[in-house]
């Protein structure tokens, strides 16, 4: 059975990973009959958000806890697992992306990624293997292969200044409807924007699930 990387980032869409973006990649991949690995960095959350009112709480979690909240438990730190144990891997968005897995909402361009992230995506990457990477995420991987002197063809649809950031690290982004996805063959990168415009969940479901079939067809 194939085997597709989810790499989360908490749960919740303010300060974790965005969960309908997240439940919707699981779906897809169950219904294909691929085995979905979850995973997640152990460790501290930039902070935590209240979802109800959207205020800052004074407290700490962690993300590898939080995460296992969409991943009934079945989750894996992804400090073990290697590029080897998978055959793609897939990204959804949230903030958590821009605060757990990066410091990007903190930094912009100048922002580092955390350490067991840009491993597994390189070597993800560096075996050829397909990359699927949802809402806010394309940020991260211009991030990663601009560090590399690569880039890619990518998307996060139309918000202007993460536009800007992503053509600065030297990725081409494209704009695309939420529904659709952008498609780099050579780099084996898929992206969609799902929440970054989507206006309710079956325009998000429209985008990952044809995210989820373009991955699926770069597996070899």
């Amino acid at each position: 059975m194939k085997k597709i990387g989810i790499l989360l980032s908490g749960c919740g869409f303010n300060d974790g990973s965005e969960i309908q973006e997240s439940v919707i990649t699981m779906l897809a991949l169950d219904r294909a009959e691929v085995e979905s690995v979850l995973m997640a960095p152990n460790i501290d959350q930039m902070h935590v958000v209240n979802h109800y009112t959207g205020q800052e709480m004074d407290e700490y979690r962690n993300v590898l806890v939080e995460a296992s909240r969409i991943a009934r438990g079945n989750i894996k730190d992804m400090a073990e697992v290697t590029g080897n144990d998978i055959d793609g891997l897939i990204i959804p968005g949230g903030l958590g992306v821009t605060k757990n897995l990066s410091d990007y909402a903190m930094a912009g361009v100048e922002c580092s990624i955390n350490p067991d992230v840009y491993r597994l995506v390189s070597e993800v990457h560096l075996l050829q293997k397909p990359i699927g990477a949802i809402c806010i995420a394309p940020i991260m991987m211009a991030k990663i292969l601009g560090e590399q002197d690569e880039s890619a063809d990518m998307t996060i649809g139309s918000d202007k200044e993460i536009i800007n950031d992503i053509n600065s690290m030297g990725s081409n982004h494209i704009k695309c409807s939420v529904s659709e996805i952008v498609v780099d063959k050579e780099k084996k990168l898929i992206t969609t924007p799902a929440y970054m415009d989507a206006k309710s969940i079956s325009e998000v479901s429209s985008g990952i699930e044809k995210l989820v079939a373009e991955v699926l067809s770069m597996v070899s």
